[in-house]
């Protein structure tokens, strides 16, 4: 009974198109992958309302204090890891801000670690030991059903978090019990079941609008400038320098001066520049502001 319940999930079912994969040549394997990797782009779109009611949410309770935690097994779980680990050289915020745990632990971050995705008390477990009060989970499952993504979703509802589901399937377990669901139904894989493909591609794409959103809405964005970015290596500072330059005008000499005496922060940088302030002023605005750079704009504008 479970094994043909399984079956009706769209995620597992067979691609009529596909049917005779293994006997068509290269080029027209790489072909009919990228027909279908066409189809995910407009799957996401129809999840747009679900997404950015989600995104709402998500920005209310982080701005409130609160933190996010992806929760995933498998290809989900690795998703969530990597949009949380590329959060803080992105977008310069504390590494503990976005977090990303995966079924099995560390160890299955690079290794698969199957079974682990049907132990529903350990994702209980995960969330139990690392959440407080106020802060957001999100479970990823392509199939909607792992009981690992199921218990940490019930521990997160039973503690009063904020929680949002993230599934490749219609109508699925875990939306009935997120209070916001996402649903991208990619329709089945060319590869039966194999939902590293197009339903890892949309949950990228749905993590990729849910973190980059939320961090413009936090103000770690200006204009389409990443001012929060970290300069932790060459490429970085080069960058900074650049960033420096589009929002204020200014030469690469003047840019880079600043950039120096801002200690690498872009935003000091930029508010020192705009407004002829010292690093100092500039810093205390921003810590005025929660370090919303947009406001910090708004303040020194109106001061």
């Amino acid at each position: 009974m479970a094994q043909q319940k399984k079956n009706k999930l769209v995620t597992e079912q067979r691609n009529e198109k596909s049917l005779h994969l293994d006997q068509l040549s290269i080029e027209e394997i790489v072909t009919l992958m990228n027909e279908e990797d066409q189809t995910v782009a407009l799957s996401v779109r129809g999840a747009i309302p679900q997404i950015s009611v989600a995104i709402a949410a998500i920005t209310e309770a982080m701005t409130d204090g609160g933190r996010l935690f992806y929760i995933g097994a498998g290809t989900s779980g690795r998703l969530g890891i990597l949009d949380a680990s590329e959060c803080p050289p992105t977008f310069g915020v504390e590494v503990d801000l976005v977090n990303g745990l995966i079924a099995g632990g560390e160890k299955a971050i690079r290794a698969s670690i199957e079974n682990a995705e049907d132990d529903e008390h350990a994702g209980l477990l995960a969330i139990s030991e690392v959440v407080r009060p106020g802060d957001v989970v999100v479970g990823i499952t392509a199939s909607g059903t792992a009981p690992y993504v199921i218990g940490a979703i019930r521990e997160a509802n039973r503690l009063g978090l904020t929680t949002v589901g993230i599934s490749c399937n219609r109508d699925t377990p875990l939306s009935t019990i997120v209070k916001y669901p996402i649903e991208v139904p990619v329709g089945p894989e060319i590869i039966t079941g194999s939902t590293r493909l197009k339903a890892g591609t949309a949950q990228k794409m749905v993590l990729n609008m849910l973190s980059s959103t939320l961090m413009i809405r936090m103000g770690k964005v200006y204009g389409n400038l990443m001012v929060n970015v970290q300069a932790t290596n060459h490429k970085l500072r080069e960058r900074t320098v650049g960033i420096i330059q589009e929002a204020t005008g200014t030469d690469e000499e003047t840019a880079r001066q600043a950039g120096i005496d801002a200690n690498g922060d872009a935003r000091v940088a930029i508010l020192m520049l705009m407004f002829s302030v010292s690093q100092e002023k500039a810093l205390a605005v921003l810590l005025q502001v929660q370090n919303h750079f947009g406001d910090a704009v708004k303040h020194l504008q109106q001061s």
